[in-house]
């Protein structure tokens, strides 16, 4: 990060209790910016967030579908660049609940961004999308100016809102840009429907992992630190590259099945369980195989992912287990 850039920065994050808009926060609160947090559930049992860390920026309680309140916070605090992470994250949720997806994900975009057009001033305005935004294409890796053709809830959802930056980039000129990224993990995941997070929880508390699909599935998995490394770049360089309307692609471009990666989870050498798994094969309306490729991100961001998968997960094993240990009696590695 380039620290002078976020002195004086007025800096809105929506979701900022989420797995990712957490990391995001704990990291520029460490810079002279100054940090705004929207989310629809506030001071979260199960967050990275320290009470030290609540007491250094400003927390809204509301959602991004409240045109209002929107304006109102963008006004009072005179935002400069705008994270946009509040989402409906989970495919399978997603899936059980379309209309929940549509409303947060599609309408809690366009709240945002209209909000935006009509204050102005933007120094840059970050969009969290997914790889899923492509929809199931035959190439592969997807690079980003692969079509959006989306079919299910999820995905379609992320498809709109994707199209709906795009709109407001190029229509009206606002600093938008939009980041598809690969499955993200790392510490501080607290949602165990992902398959990260519930393996190493499976590992530690010695139970078994539920794999809802084949266990063929193929996807790229980013660590969370180059995730925001990624973010910040981009509200870095929106003005100095004119990125207004690019998409970016975030992957460590390691594709890998999911029983593969249950292999690598079960042989961190950190915990000295083994892990067990049932497969159980009832995942719907989920791509089958689907990567990404960051050459974009490379080339114009200088942004390339650090941690190799086995890197990652060995970081990550250290932290549940850590975590899992203050919650319970688990037996160690030395």
């Amino acid at each position: 990060m380039t620290s002078g850039f976020w002195k004086g920065k007025n800096v809105l994050i929506t979701g900022f209790e989420g797995f990712v808009g957490s990391h995001l926060t704990k990291v520029l609160l460490k810079t002279k910016a100054r940090i705004v947090g929207l989310d629809i559930k506030t001071f979260r049992k199960e967050t990275i967030l320290t009470k030290e860390d609540y007491r250094k920026f400003i927390v809204y309680k509301g959602s991004v579908t409240n045109f209002k309140f929107l304006k109102e916070i963008l006004e009072k605090h005179t935002i400069n660049i705008i994270f946009h992470l509040a989402a409906e994250a989970i495919v399978e949720r997603s899936y059980r609940n379309p209309r929940r997806a549509f409303e947060t994900n599609i309408k809690g975009t366009w709240q945002v961004l209209e909000a935006a057009r009509q204050k102005g001033g933007f120094e840059a305005i970050i969009i969290a999308s997914s790889d899923k935004a492509y929809g199931e294409h035959k190439k592969i890796p997807y690079t980003e100016d692969a079509p959006l053709v989306a079919n299910h809830p999820y995905d379609v959802s992320k498809s709109c809102a994707d199209l709906i930056a795009s709109t407001y980039a190029h229509t009206y000129n606002l600093p938008v840009v939009v980041t598809r990224c690969g499955n993200i993990y790392g510490p501080g995941d607290f949602n165990f429907s992902r398959i990260v997070p519930d393996a190493f929880r499976s590992i530690i508390l010695e139970q078994t992992l539920k794999v809802r699909s084949d266990g063929n599935f193929v996807r790229d998995y980013v660590y969370i630190d180059d995730i925001i490394n990624g973010y910040t770049k981009i509200a870095e360089l929106v003005r100095i590259k004119s990125l207004n309307g690019e998409a970016f692609n975030f992957s460590n471009e390691e594709p890998i099945s999911v029983l593969a990666l249950i292999d690598k989870i079960g042989n961190t050498g950190i915990i000295r369980k083994k892990l067990r798994y049932k497969i159980m094969d009832i995942a719907k309306a989920e791509i089958k195989k689907q990567f990404l490729s960051s050459a974009k991100a490379k080339r114009i961001l200088n942004w390339q992912a650090k941690y190799s998968l086995e890197e990652g997960l060995k970081k990550t094993a250290a932290w549940y287990l850590n975590y899992f240990r203050s919650n319970g009696d688990i037996f160690f590695r030395d």
